[in-house]
């Protein structure tokens, strides 16, 4: 084993950019205040009586309780309280809270991962797989997940067996659509009582480090010691011995999912209140998202820059350094890191704003925010659509399809949608061993073309210049849909582009997609092959002969055999990836199972599920049901003509049709007749606010709500009775955000002032006996 004090050899080490929305680093933030606060306190305790440090060690019920409180934790277990109106019953919220009434949480943004089976820890509550040196796991140690990168999964960029059936764009679907799932944000460096702790430069295991180790002989080796691993953020009072009033049930850590749970297209419009509010052109009349004001791909729109900058996407080495392209702002904060997913999401921020303005055509009447809801909603059920009826069955196949997912049987209130840790941590994470090395980009002859020459795939990571400077979305689709996937093959897992180049940032540091898968399922505990492969309904494999009936390379199996030494031991994620699979569809059983049974949860869990009777008429159903994704590309982009199926491959012209020739929505399903009931006349605006208008039980109604940053003094639901209506109509009132002791830190720090409608950092303070001065501002 390496020796795990060593110094990593590079110091100024590029990371992937870890944009977090404010209230989501604050909810990570008191999660890793707590933790820290719990451990600092036991160790002073040992310290003072002279003992080591006893995970199973309680602190009082009182102790516990005043951690969580001051940490921040207290304020954001406290369920949503949800509002039952004409509203609510029409649109879901933006954070997914109160789709469920009952469960109001299940699904919601900033919640724990689902747990489907209970986590393996060393420690039984928060220390990862291969944490402690010489832990054996059902008498053996885990092997090192470089050792298994090297050894098994890693290939050269030559070893590439291209997939006969699909486009590369099924790959990118996949991504897009993960990023729609889950996103689990990671822990950051901190101080605490044992001393400051920086995961870039230490090898030692020690939260939040749990570095990756490298041998002598690697290819790392001669860079760094260990690459650099950031344990993700544990979930609010986990990881603890004892709950909240009952310190003698053991709280094993769980992780966060930053996004909704649901397919709702969160990578459009965003999972909390103010990323949705930066995203939206909150002046227009249309219902429109943000556009970018300074550049636009042969008169369409490219998404808008990121407000934090100088932003970490790369710059083009041939450009002054004063011109720059900063990341792509979008509903998940990924939207950069490759370019056929930030091509995704150009499409849907166009269609979004493309739907919008036709529906304000059709209903003139409707208010801004009706054709924001309306417009989101159709473009949710877009996404489900193109997911379940074209992308799924093709991923797991239809025989899986139909014993995991079936038939649609309507909305069932018992079915928990959140996102499963196993999902999101391995299963979903399958389509690693199916990036293609190569990124090709043709002409408008579907040819190469040497001003738009073919890229690797590391040359395009965190890169939206090239999009900008290098032809925009036309060519990358054009090559995404005529380039073949890569095929998933036992002995061509992850090629080089993801094991030695990832996210290069800089000219001294890359990554490793393959371990950091790895490690990453080790850091949440995901319980092991087998374990799976019981839990759905698949005999357990406990030779090496039995590991040949799933596995058919002999060579693969034996080098698994020797690193880890009994199936029992073998990671879910690389045991899922290496089964034999079906000649219909693009994984092995055991990750059939897992997605299939996840879809199923995401379909009937949903009460906005596009074909809940109560969501859409059926006039409405029949036109989504023609829309395909290569409707959204032909409406969205300078392209004429695409395949029926843009996941299918095929070769330009003969399997492409013209694009007048493809099935299109007819929006006249959504044209709204004015109401006899509007005797009363449309309901007057509110500054910094919105309205939406609908009828219930015979009765027209009105319900206000203000932008992000604003609370509503008022009615908020007023109604039409004889003529006029009930009341008058409420005023927003901008939110003082540093008044709010539990939710910003304005009050003990002073670095943050408030503005109308957010707060902002401000200058560094320095504190007087009477005052804080901040800048040029002074604060009592």
């Amino acid at each position: 084993m390496a020796d795990l004090h060593r110094r990593s050899k590079t110091v100024a080490y590029a990371q992937f950019p870890n944009y977090l929305e404010q209230e989501t680093k604050f909810l990570s933030q008191a999660a890793e205040k707590m933790e820290t606060s719990v451990q600092d306190l036991k160790g002073k305790l040992h310290q003072k009586h002279k003992r080591m440090l006893s995970p199973n060690d309680r602190l009082s019920r009182e102790v516990h309780f005043a951690v969580s409180n001051i940490s921040g934790c207290v304020s954001y277990m406290l369920p949503p309280k949800c509002q039952n109106n004409c509203v609510t019953n029409k649109y879901r919220s933006i954070t997914g809270a109160c789709n469920n009434r009952e469960h109001p949480t299940w699904g919601a943004s900033n919640t724990a991962l689902a747990r489907w089976l209970p986590p393996v820890y060393e420690d039984d509550l928060s220390q990862p797989k291969g944490w402690n040196l010489g832990f054996l796991h059902n008498g053996f140690p885990l092997p090192s997940v470089r050792e298994v990168t090297r050894k098994i999964i890693e290939a050269s960029n030559e070893a590439v067996t291209e997939d006969e059936l699909y486009s590369d764009l099924i790959t990118v679907w996949g991504q897009y659509i993960d990023h729609d799932l889950a996103f689990t944000p990671q822990d950051e460096n901190r101080p605490s009582f044992q001393g400051a702790i920086n995961c870039q430069i230490t090898c030692e295991n020690h939260n939040p480090c749990f570095p990756v180790q490298i041998f002598p002989n690697d290819t790392f080796s001669a860079r760094m010691d260990c690459i650099p691993f950031y344990r993700s953020s544990p979930a609010c009072i986990t990881g603890q011995q004892g709950l909240l009033g009952n310190l003698s049930v053991v709280n094993p850590r769980q992780q966060m999912n930053t996004l909704t749970s649901f397919l709702d297209a969160s990578t459009v419009y965003g999972s909390t209140a103010a990323a949705e509010n930066k995203l939206r052109n909150l002046t227009s009349e249309e219902g429109l998202l943000r556009i970018n004001l300074l550049y636009f791909d042969n008169g369409l729109e490219y998404l808008p820059f990121v407000e934090q900058v100088p932003s970490s996407c790369a710059q083009d080495p041939r450009e002054n350094e004063a011109e720059r392209i900063e990341c792509f702002m979008a509903g998940d904060t990924r939207s950069s890191e490759v370019l056929s997913l930030t091509a995704m999401h150009t499409l849907w921020l166009r269609e979004h704003n493309r739907l919008a303005k036709a529906l304000k055509e059709l209903n003139p009447h409707w208010s801004s925010e009706t054709v924001y809801q309306e417009t989101r909603k159709i473009v949710g059920a877009l996404h489900q659509i193109i997911t379940i009826r074209d992308y799924i069955p093709k991923i797991i196949g239809p025989d899986a399809f139909e014993q995991h997912i079936g038939p649609y049987q309507g909305y069932d209130p018992t079915i928990n949608p959140t996102i499963a840790n196993i999902f999101s941590t391995a299963a979903f994470r399958f389509a690693h061993a199916a990036i293609h090395p190569l990124v090709k980009r043709l002409n408008m002859q579907y040819k190469e073309d040497p001003t738009l020459p073919n890229l690797q795939l590391h040359e395009v990571f965190f890169t939206p210049w090239r999009l900008i400077k290098e032809g925009g979305l036309d060519p990358l689709l054009r090559g995404t849909l005529t380039t073949a996937a890569k095929l998933q093959v036992q002995d061509q897992l992850l090629n080089e582009e993801l094991t030695k180049k990832l996210f290069v940032l800089s000219n001294n540091a890359s990554l490793d997609l393959s371990s950091l898968d790895l490690q990453r399922g080790r850091d949440h505990g995901l319980p092991g092959y087998n374990d799976w492969r019981e839990f759905c309904d698949l005999p357990r494999l406990r030779t090496e002969h039995e590991l040949m009936t799933a596995i058919a390379n002999k060579i693969v199996v034996k080098k698994i055999m020797e690193l880890y030494r009994t199936p029992n031991n073998v990671d879910v994620w690389l045991g899922g990836i290496v089964e034999n699979i079906h000649p219909d569809a693009r994984t092995g059983p055991l990750f059939a199972c897992i997605i299939g049974k996840q879809m199923k949860a995401l379909r009937d869990g949903d009460r906005f599920w596009w074909e809940n009777s109560n969501i859409f008429t059926d006039a409405q159903r029949h036109e989504l049901g023609k829309y395909s994704l290569s409707r959204l590309i032909c409406d969205n982009t300078g392209l004429t003509e695409a395949p029926l199926d843009a996941f299918v491959l095929g070769k330009f012209p003969k399997d492409f049709v013209s694009c007048e020739n493809l099935p299109s929505i007819n929006l006249g399903a959504w044209r709204e007749v004015l109401q006899p009931e509007l005797l009363c006349g449309f309901p007057a605006k509110v500054e910094h606010g919105d309205f939406i208008h609908c009828f219930e039980a015979g009765k027209s109604l009105v319900t206000y709500s203000c932008h992000h940053g604003y609370k509503l003094l008022g009615q908020t639901q007023l109604s039409c009775t004889k003529g006029k209506w009930n009341s008058e109509p409420p005023v927003c009132q901008d939110v003082n955000e540093c008044d709010n002791q539990s939710n910003l830190p304005c009050h003990s720090s002073a670095k943050y002032v408030n503005i109308k409608g957010t707060f902002q950092k401000i200058a560094k303070c320095v504190q007087t006996s009477k005052d804080t001065i901040c800048g040029n501002k002074k604060f009592a």
